[in-house]
């Protein structure tokens, strides 16, 4: 949540992430920070090739959490909890990250570790996950899923 917060403060967005307004913040905040707009030697420099970075990650993630995103990709998602199982997951900072048997990796945002330890101990995991973290909690398809591929 700490990151979600974060990019939405780069990008002032407020509540909801309205795509054509976070494309045109993301397109202002590449020109005011461009590396190359700074001489080699300035002390901006550094900072522009950081924030730079910060600002591409962050419209990345930004998109990917999406209202619109997420709803474009609804249908194979659900598709994905009907068919596939779990492989593997992993929880820190209330980031679950969890593969599926189709080879995608998506992260759950604020699954409090009270729920996670549940998570671990349920009977059938991947019907405890679906009921109360999979349907309920803010997602995104993995970046390292997208490389994968």
């Amino acid at each position: 949540m700490k990151r979600i917060n974060q990019y939405k403060k780069l990008f002032n967005v407020e509540s909801t992430i309205d795509l054509a307004q976070l494309k045109k913040t993301y397109r202002s905040l590449v020109k005011e920070w461009h590396p190359d707009k700074f001489q080699e030697n300035d002390e901006k420099a550094l900072e522009a090739e950081t924030m730079s970075r910060d600002i591409t990650q962050g419209y990345e993630f930004l998109i990917s959490i999406a209202p619109a995103t997420i709803e474009n990709n609804l249908e194979e998602y659900k598709h994905m909890m009907d068919t596939c199982g779990i492989v593997d997951f992993q929880w820190k900072n209330q980031v679950l990250e969890v593969e599926f048997t189709n080879g995608s990796t998506y992260e759950y945002f604020g699954v409090s570790k009270p729920l996670y330890v549940k998570f671990v101990n349920a009977d059938k995991q991947f019907r405890f996950g679906k009921r109360k973290i999979f349907t309920t909690c803010l997602y995104r398809k993995s970046k390292r899923d997208a490389v994968m591929q």
